[in-house]
């Protein structure tokens, strides 16, 4: 384990460490009204930094990170608060528990070397915390697990404890027992245990930490009846956790205290410091991989933008951790967003590359800052004013740009489309959404060309009750929702004739064109072609082109209602066989304006069919709901293609579905499913709405 040295403590100041050994990182992970927050006070309360739950020095609370979490009362943001311990300075990450601030937590776990899973003693495991457990499973990250309000009337610690085995694996097992509400019995203590349960924890705990341990030769000596010295069986458990191959259980109320010493022990010498951790990728700004970094505060700067937001008073402040190198105050630094040409699909902010400097360098405490002058490799802080840095932005040297390859984010995937209250307020509306975007990369902006609306892509309605909160109250715009338009097509479902005549006379100067058409269906994707077919000049050459382009006007407006407005025509040919020109009124205006009547005259018969978009669709869920999920995306007109087991416990439904009917499907599947389920979605084709649904459709172009 690392050593544990050269760390200052203190309510007022910001505890410092004088190496990335002497640091943890942890980030809090749980479901919502788990306690993590209230987990968080408590333990900034045991190691002096508070002088009382829910008050740092000017009687604010620590979990009021921003304006939006007082007026919502709930963690929606990281926020990260720091202590020091038996010579370690620990920064704790608090993470949003609700699935809609998902983002939030992937950035908690970016900043992160290893995680405290938090769970109620009088609840159980929810498959989202599952999942979450499962993701750091598969890059080894060190865990432990804290069973809170012990207190609770509904507490049951040997449920939670075993709840917990069966979601988390049979290497969960409890260092501690709670003993009533007083305190706690430690497993690994030279005495007496006068229960059984307590024995037998203890002889589960031994076998399980013997197993883990290196010294192959430790097993045989214990099932031979000798006792293994305490020293060895903690040296071995601290292995066992720093390489997350082992997951204590630690039970704690965090309205007493009882259970936060035994917690911090945990942390400090049994999970690993910031130079045990890998480096997340690294690359230069051309995509050349760098290598031979690491957590040398000596070595070339590289840090990551973990959360940016806005203060009223601070301006733009970012929580930042630092992989390597040291930041210093007032020093010159490269902002480098992330790059498409070698991450795959566009992500982040590739619109800038450039110098910057340091503002403000400090620790924080929620909220609130504790002035810095430097910050090493391994540790996080906050940098405030940095004038071009965005969240999951790289900092670099300006001598040496790099960038981190970004971590993975979900597709927010519930459409809500917004208008401003008043038409002035559309250039303030684009500016704040503009840097709403920038700060949280699970928010997604569209302004859709074929349908006009503003939609913002969400995490879920918590996520976009957030981002209207934000318009409102930091960029003082009032939004109104309006019912999402799906971008439909029309189409001509049979061969049709059309008339267009345009022939008016106004003041001495005359207008008149008049064209005959035949419209024919194409196959899918086949889009537009328009033949000429006059003969004996009875539109003279020169209109021809004017004819086509007024038909091509009127399919870009549409043909349903009054046709003038309505969805994109695609897939026809034109044909134009006759029509009647002036010697002096003919313009290309008015053959423009016939051919745009021709084909309204055409679509008159009722020939004219919408189509809808279809998009293929993979739902991920457990396999015990897979009926339920099926039958839901029947009742939504889905074609399921097919089913494909993954893993042991979980099955991918593949399904065709109408965009009309993905609107709500984000809430939905998760409330079908408790939050187990996840889906993805990507555009397939376009196929012919059914009558019930167009009469729809047409009332609402």
């Amino acid at each position: 384990m690392a050593d544990k040295n050269g760390t200052s403590r203190g309510a007022g100041a910001a505890p410092t460490a004088a190496t990335p050994a002497a640091i943890r990182n942890v980030v809090l992970i749980g479901p919502p009204g788990s306690g993590k927050t209230t987990l968080v006070e408590a333990i900034l309360v045991a190691s002096g930094v508070l002088p009382r739950a829910g008050c740092i020095t000017d009687g604010s609370t620590v979990c009021d990170y921003d304006d939006a979490e007082i007026r919502q009362q709930r963690s929606v943001g990281v926020a990260c608060a720091s202590l020091a311990h038996d010579g370690v300075k620990v920064n704790l990450i608090d993470t949003p528990g609700y699935a809609d601030f998902i983002g939030e937590l992937r950035a908690g776990l970016r900043a992160a070397d290893c995680a405290l899973f938090v769970i109620a003693a009088n609840e159980d495991v929810d498959d989202a915390t599952t999942t979450l457990w499962q993701e750091c499973s598969r890059v080894a990250m060190p865990r432990a697990v804290v069973v809170t309000k012990l207190d609770h009337a509904r507490a049951d610690f040997s449920a939670s404890l075993a709840a917990a085995r069966a979601a988390f694996g049979e290497k969960v097992l409890p260092l501690y027992l709670p003993d009533g509400n007083t305190g706690l019995i430690g497993l690994l203590a030279d005495q007496p245990y006068d229960t059984t349960t307590a024995e037998q924890q203890r002889g589960a705990l031994i076998e399980a930490i013997i197993e883990e341990s290196e010294d192959e030769s430790l097993l045989d000596r214990y099932l031979g009846g000798e006792q293994i010295d305490r020293a060895v069986l903690t040296a071995d458990l601290e292995r066992a956790v720093a390489r997350g191959s082992f997951f204590p259980v630690v039970p704690v109320c965090s309205s007493t205290g009882v259970g936060i010493p035994e917690l911090l022990e945990v942390i400090t010498a049994g999970f690993p410091s910031p130079p045990e951790h890998l480096l997340p990728e690294v690359f230069s700004p051309d995509g050349v991989a760098r290598t031979g970094l690491g957590c040398d505060p000596d070595g070339p700067l590289l840090a990551e933008v973990v959360r940016t937001t806005s203060d009223p008073y601070l301006g733009r402040v970012s929580l930042v951790r630092v992989f390597s190198g040291t930041i210093k105050s007032d020093s010159g630094i490269h902002v480098s967003g992330h790059y498409t040409g070698f991450f795959g699909e566009a992500s982040g902010h590739s619109d800038h590359d450039e110098d910057d400097r340091v503002g403000a360098l400090a620790f924080p405490l929620g909220r609130h800052q504790r002035p810095a002058t430097a910050v090493m490799a391994g540790d996080i802080c906050t940098i405030g004013r940095l004038s071009h840095a965005e969240t999951g932005d790289t900092l670099s040297d300006t001598s040496e740009p790099l960038v981190c390859k970004p971590w993975a984010m979900p597709d927010p995937l519930l459409p809500v489309a917004v208008i401003p209250h008043a038409k002035t307020d559309e250039d303030k509306l684009a500016v704040g959404l503009a840097r709403l975007a920038a700060e949280d990369p699970s928010l997604r902006i569209e302004r859709n060309p074929e349908t006009h609306q503003t939609v913002l892509w969400c995490m879920g309605e918590a996520h976009s009750g957030i981002v209207l909160d934000a318009l409102a109250n930091r960029y003082a715009v009032s939004v109104d929702t309006v019912p999402l338009r799906v971008a439909l097509r029309e189409t001509f479902s049979a061969t049709a004739k059309g008339h267009g005549r345009h022939v008016k006379q106004s003041g001495g100067h005359g207008q008149y064109g008049v064209c005959h058409i035949i419209v024919e269906p194409m196959p899918q994707g086949a889009g537009f072609e328009f033949v000429d077919r006059v003969v004996g000049g009875a539109v003279p050459r020169q209109f021809i082109p004017s004819v086509e382009k007024g038909v091509r006007a009127q399919m870009e407006r549409g043909l349903t209602g009054d046709g003038t407005g309505g969805y994109p025509v695609v897939d026809i040919r034109v044909t134009l066989v006759d029509g009647k020109a002036h010697s002096v009124d003919s313009s290309d205006f008015a053959f423009q304006m016939a051919g745009a009547a021709a084909l309204r005259d055409a679509a008159a018969g009722g020939r004219v069919r919408l189509l809808e978009p279809i998009d293929d669709v993979a739902v991920l869920i457990p396999d015990e709901l897979v009926g339920a999920v099926m039958g839901d995306l029947s009742a939504r007109r889905a074609r399921v293609v097919g089913t494909d087991k993954v893993g042991a416990d979980r099955t991918c439904v593949k399904a065709e579905v109408p965009q009309t009917e993905l609107i709500r499907y984000a809430v939905d599947l998760r409330s079908l499913t408790h939050g187990a389920g996840s889906f993805t979605r990507g555009f397939a084709r376009y196929e012919p709405l059914p009558e019930s649904a167009a009469a729809h459709a047409l009332s609402t172009a």
